[in-house]
């Protein structure tokens, strides 16, 4: 599966590793958070360096729909909910800020975009009472919305029974944008390393960063990697990690003018797609049917829910690119940002941006950016103080016991499911796979491009059996997120190691 931005987008050049080179930052993932922590500290005179296992915008930050919102679905009602005023306008004031060093940004570095009336819509009237709180929630927090009734909607093709908007919000080339943040960074005098795994973050001593090359040191390390690659803070207990999923189409008439996401189930985004904030190949992005990592039955099957749903409504649509994403939420529903527990001022990260990361992240990096150069607490927006000293509320910790005891239950699952199923299984038809007993161990067995391959089943971060995605023909964590390819080789999440690889039989 290929996203549509990342046609024709050859990858920024990597530079030479030194294994022992010092810099003032060692930044470890070159994805939004990264490239704009990054881009704004070598702005302010600093010697940074990026380094990422894959390429630019690998993961999360170049398979994202491209939209760029104040509005975000229900997420303003959902904080409002829980949280008092002030933190959720703080949340706003936030993204607000990320959403203006983004598009300042594009608009001097030529990245072009297109400016769009965002809605958050109920597909049926029973939605329209979620619609209401957050048309609320995102006035009380500063926000120029408008409710809209059925009739006034811009666009009848798919049911709307009425939504709340916003005007002004960013259609933008996720990839395109993250290219330009990778050539500004290294143009301002940045080293960016691709292609290297970081296996460990130390604050003790020499404060550096490991990797299968050698380590980098530094005075300070921003784990930009979606989930802290260390576990100081136990943040991958804070968090859940979930998958959603888009398809792209080319249209035999005009898109829709607006972008939308619904606020009932099952959640449908639509974003319009033009030369101006994407590429020529499709006019239209559908997404949703999300779902908490390595917990579903049938990841085709959302795929092909979303594309059997555009053609009914969008008769004539022709697919052209599918595929999925990853991204992480705090049980508390705004993003943790700042110095990593036990880190000494050296480590800090930022993690749980529920989805919206195209303007979470820029403010992340100004967050991250203000602290490392020591920006004075007075000097700093209003929005950094409340946000970083906000308190955990009993709804937060009812969330995290929720989410404890569907991992707790995934795991005990797991291994009672591998326990019923001793090898030898027969080989799986191509594109699946299974998982087996051997020797008192899971073991997983799929056949992906006509060979069969073995893997311990076993997550190497906490133990969970691994379930098999059958869309992206990966290992998935059930537990707290991490992936693998079916060879065994780490994709993302919190375990650094790969799974080892097995002989196809125990014979």
């Amino acid at each position: 599966m290929m996203p549509l931005w990342k046609v024709d987008q050859p990858a920024p050049g990597s530079a030479a590793f030194d294994a022992g080179d010092r810099h003032d930052v060692v930044i470890v993932g070159a994805g939004l958070t990264g490239l704009t922590t990054a881009v704004m500290l070598t702005r302010a005179g600093m010697d940074v360096a990026v380094i990422d296992a894959g390429e630019v915008a690998q993961l999360a930050s170049g398979a994202n729909t491209g939209k760029l919102s104040l509005l975000q679905g229900e997420r303003l009602a959902s904080l409002r909910r829980h949280h008092p005023a002030a933190l959720v306008r703080a949340y706003v004031d936030a993204n607000r800020a990320g959403l203006e060093w983004l598009t300042a940004f594009a608009e001097h570095t030529g990245v072009s975009f297109s400016r769009r009336t965002d809605h958050s819509y109920a597909q049926t009237p029973a939605g329209l009472d979620a619609v209401r709180r957050q048309h609320a929630a995102a006035r009380e927090a500063g926000l120029p919305t408008r409710l809209l009734a059925a009739a006034d909607l811009p666009d009848p093709r798919f049911p709307l029974a009425g939504a709340v908007a916003l005007d002004d919000q960013i259609a933008i080339d996720p990839m395109r944008l993250a290219r330009r943040l990778a050539q500004e960074f290294v143009a301002e005098g940045g080293t960016l390393h691709t292609g290297i795994r970081v296996t460990g973050a130390h604050a003790l001593g020499s404060a550096h960063v490991d990797t299968g090359n050698g380590p980098l040191f530094a005075r300070h390390i921003v784990l930009a990697t979606g989930t802290p690659i260390i576990d100081r803070g136990l943040y991958f207990a804070k968090t859940r990690g979930l998958r959603s999923y888009c398809v792209s189409f080319r249209l035999p008439g005009a898109p829709p003018q607006g972008m939308f996401i619904s606020v009932d189930g099952p959640t449908r985004s639509i974003r319009p797609v033009s030369t101006a904030d994407g590429p020529a190949d499709a006019q239209l992005v559908v997404g949703g049917n999300g779902h908490p990592v390595g917990r579903s039955s049938d990841e085709s099957a959302a795929l092909d829910d979303l594309v059997a749903w555009t053609h009914e409504h969008f008769p004539g649509a022709e697919e052209t690119h599918r595929w999925s994403a990853q991204d992480y939420e705090s049980h508390n529903l705004v993003p943790f940002v700042g110095g990593m527990p036990r880190g000494l001022g050296r480590i800090r990260f930022a993690t749980g941006y529920g989805k919206w990361g195209l303007s979470n992240a820029p403010a992340a990096a100004l967050r991250i950016t203000s602290e490392i150069l020591g920006t004075p607490r007075r000097e700093r927006p209003t929005w950094m103080t409340m946000i970083g000293t906000r308190l955990t509320v009993p709804a937060d910790i009812s969330r995290g016991a929720a989410e404890g005891g569907r991992v707790a239950r995934a795991l005990a699952g797991g291994w009672l499911r591998a326990e019923r199923r001793r090898t030898p299984v027969p080989r799986p038809a191509e594109g699946t796979g299974t998982i087996a007993h051997r020797g008192g161990r899971p073991v997983g067995i799929s056949t992906v491009d006509g060979v069969t391959r073995a893997v311990d089943a076993v997550c190497p971060h906490l133990g969970g059996v691994l379930d098999w995605n059958d869309a992206e023909c990966t290992w998935d964590c059930p537990l707290h997120a991490s992936r693998f390819r079916a060879d065994g080789t780490r994709i993302e999440g919190p375990a650094l190691r790969d799974l080892q690889r097995l002989p196809r039989s125990s014979a």
